[in-house]
């Protein structure tokens, strides 16, 4: 069915130490996001890009979570423009940016389910978990956090975003994708109760099976899905401009079929697309697979 969709830009490179990040939302504007979405029947709005202050311009802060501050400033501009969105009737579809701006888009998706008292599941796309403290960070790179900060771990200014904590249920979090978590990550997110999909679980079931397990998790008395598709989740030889890469991901079938079978449940309140690098890609090569797996949530089919 056609949606309106409002394109929402966090040009954020705070959250990690490659620079680059910060160019995500124009290499998927160049490689046609806006006309392409339009050509499915949906209804359109791009807003631009939020503020966003820039490394050079400030101090890191405390080495545990670097930019700390900064990053919830903006995290909150999201959170206040994804549940103005939805308010509005809009698919709140933003470009990132490094992953640390998930903590704002699932502060807004889930205080505008909160005012009806109606919970939100979460679909994490990663080959990262990003359940990571400012304790147990080896790097203090704030993009290693937010599912953790989603979850209620980790520092107050991305914990309590929206004045509540968790923003999700345990039970209702799925990581797909996973193959490459820190020694001290691990304990938290075996301890925390969501549920997570490594690349193993994916090569032994197959992303049909894994998609559906996952899906089932999300929808389980929820009433939306927030998606987040970090685009290291697919593999480097189609996804070469990433921030942080990792061989041995979801190949370029696997993550359409994701998310595909995410269009085809009906259920996804908003979606982010984190992570493009468009200084080590090659042609913008992963903006536009970034468009084609949009498109491919919002409803696209090969027949």
């Amino acid at each position: 069915m056609p949606q309106r969709i409002r394109i929402i830009g966090v040009p954020m490179d705070l959250g990690q130490s490659r620079r680059g990040v910060d160019m995500g939302p124009s290499a998927l504007r160049v490689a046609g996001l806006q006309a392409r979405i339009k050509h499915l029947g949906h209804t359109v709005e791009d807003i631009g890009n939020l503020e966003v202050k820039q490394p050079e311009e400030m101090h890191v802060g405390e080495k545990r979570a670097k930019y700390l501050q900064e990053i919830a400033e903006t995290c909150a501009d999201i959170s206040k423009n994804v549940q103005k969105s939805l308010e509005e009737g809009f698919l709140p579809l933003i470009l990132g940016g490094d992953h640390s701006i998930a903590a704002g888009v699932a502060a807004g998706v889930a205080s505008h389910f909160r005012k009806d008292k109606k919970q939100i599941g979460y679909i994490w796309l990663d080959a990262h978990g990003d359940m990571n403290t400012p304790e147990s960070s080896p790097s203090g790179n704030v993009h290693g956090m937010p599912l953790a900060a989603i979850m209620g771990y980790g520092a107050d200014e991305l914990v309590n975003l929206g004045g509540f904590k968790p923003k999700a249920e345990p039970a209702n979090i799925v990581i797909v994708g996973a193959r490459d978590l820190d020694a001290q990550e691990r304990k938290i997110v075996k301890k925390s109760g969501i549920h997570v999909f490594t690349m193993r679980d994916i090569d032994e079931r197959g992303m049909r099976e894994v998609m559906a397990d996952a899906l089932k998790y999300a929808t389980d008395d929820t009433d939306g899905v927030a998606v987040s598709l970090d685009m290291d989740f697919v593999d480097p030889t189609d996804a070469p401009g990433v921030g942080t890469p990792v061989r041995g991901g979801a190949t370029y079938r696997e993550a359409h079929l994701a998310m595909e079978m995410i269009a085809d449940s009906e259920t996804m309140a908003s979606l982010d697309v984190v992570e493009i690098n468009p200084v080590i890609d090659e042609h913008n090569r992963t903006a536009l697979l970034g468009v084609e797996l949009v498109l491919s949530g919002l409803g696209q089919k090969i027949l």
